[in-house]
């Protein structure tokens, strides 16, 4: 897989974050309460969030990914 790949998918992956964010809090403003909507919305940012660090470990276990190591002692 492409480098430019992974980084498309985890930058789609943020933006339907965000987006549902945004989708919660204008729904939580307009609805005021009386429907499942908002709710939903931010059901789907969890389930996106921890599909989105389920891939990231899945591919780091198979080697699609490697960490850049900031953080560690160099040679």
């Amino acid at each position: 897989m492409s480098s430019e790949l992974k980084t498309l998918v985890v930058v789609g992956f943020f933006i339907f974050i965000l987006w549902n964010l945004g989708a919660g809090l204008y729904y939580m403003m307009v609805d005021k309460g009386r429907s499942k909507r908002t709710v939903n919305s931010l059901s789907w940012r969890i389930g996106l969030s921890v599909a989105m660090i389920v891939l990231v470990i899945i591919g780091i276990a198979t080697g699609l990914v490697e960490p850049h190591g900031i953080g560690r002692a160099g040679p």
